[in-house]
């Protein structure tokens, strides 16, 4: 992406993505799709293609992992690298509650 405008665009997009707003949108697009929240047995896949992306059936909380844990990375600005890694944060905190609850510890 090269004229900063896009950068910006594509920066939003994947703000978007992740944070308290990403979490919702996941199980909301998850839901929509019928698929399982969280298989234990069934393990994050990173995938090669986008084909093989959009093939994917694997439960929502695997999204975290195939997807939303690798945008931080892929930020163009500062601004959005900085949010970035503010909103990664809370992702990440909120699997260790959610495993937390689904094992049954808390």
């Amino acid at each position: 992406m090269r004229p900063l405008e896009g950068k910006v665009v594509q920066d939003a997009d994947r703000l978007d993505a992740i944070g308290a707003i990403g979490i919702a949108r996941a199980f909301a697009y998850g839901g929509h799709k019928k698929q399982l929240i969280y298989n234990p047995n069934q393990k994050p896949v990173l995938h090669r293609t986008k084909e093989e992306y959009l093939k994917c059936e694997s439960p929502t909380i695997n999204h975290f992992y195939e997807k939303l844990f690798l945008l931080k990375d892929l930020m163009n600005t500062k601004t959005a690298k900085k949010i970035s890694k503010e909103r990664h944060k809370f992702v990440e905190k909120y699997l260790s509650r959610f495993f937390e609850e689904w094992e049954g510890r808390i």
